[in-house]
């Protein structure tokens, strides 16, 4: 029996062949995916509770990254901007501090003055309307956990939501007006008493605002194996 001799050209076809037929699918799907996630839409994990009740920890939520403005994918550079951050709505930015990405409500304006007054907010000296919590967003919340907590809505523009206060932390609840930088954002967590925010680190420039948050995708309860919970799929923030 003889055996056919191998030609020295055979061995490049091999890493040839797989890099048309495999890498170069994969990588070029995966750069594509990427772009879009940076400059169009994206999903973010909420791993703290901040936001509660408003966003839940083990919520994944959509971010419109072309709510505000189009960006170099993978920069913050703009090429287009086409609106601004409005007063109630929830953005994902990076910390000026370190620049962890966070997800917070902007409650002042470029321009405006912000003050607490025993947790209640002044916007340009005007006092935020509050009212009372509905039912249905109170039974969100845990019930060994409903206790230490005290709830209300708060009627911030266009954008009523819910807010989340723990009287036994210790917590900023009072600051005297605060100017807002021109090109820049006050933002807070729904969470009062437990969220590291303007209060602490300053107004958030602009060009740190990635996009706006509008929907929860999924959830899942990490207290409980990551159980969904279905009636927050598909919902959107206030």
């Amino acid at each position: 029996m003889s055996i056919a001799p191998v030609k020295q050209n055979d061995f490049p076809k091999k890493p040839a062949r797989f890099w048309h037929e495999w890498a170069k699918p994969v990588i070029t799907v995966l750069l594509l995916t990427s772009a879009f996630r940076s400059a169009i839409a994206d999903w973010n994990d909420v791993p703290t509770g901040s936001m509660k009740p408003t966003i839940l920890e083990g919520d994944r939520i959509f971010v419109n990254k072309l709510a505000y403005d189009l960006k170099v994918p993978f920069t913050t550079a703009r090429l287009a901007r086409w609106a601004e951050p409005e007063r109630g709505e929830v953005v994902v930015c990076f910390s000026p501090a370190d620049g962890v990405r966070l997800v917070k409500r902007v409650v002042g304006l470029p321009g405006d003055q912000i003050e607490l007054r025993d947790e209640r907010l002044l916007v340009n000296g005007t006092a935020v309307n509050y009212g009372a919590l509905e039912e249905r967003f109170r039974d969100q919340i845990e019930p060994t956990e409903r206790p230490f907590y005290e709830f209300a809505r708060e009627d911030l523009a266009a954008h009523p939501h819910l807010i989340m206060l723990t009287p036994q932390l210790a917590a900023l609840r009072n600051f005297a007006p605060v100017a807002v930088p021109t090109g820049n954002y006050f933002v807070m967590g729904d969470n009062r008493d437990n969220s590291r925010d303007s209060r602490y680190f300053g107004c958030v420039s602009r060009e740190k605002i990635l996009g706006r948050a509008t929907a929860v995708v999924v959830s899942g309860d990490p207290k409980k194996f990551y159980r969904p919970r279905w009636e927050r799929f598909f919902s959107a923030l206030p």
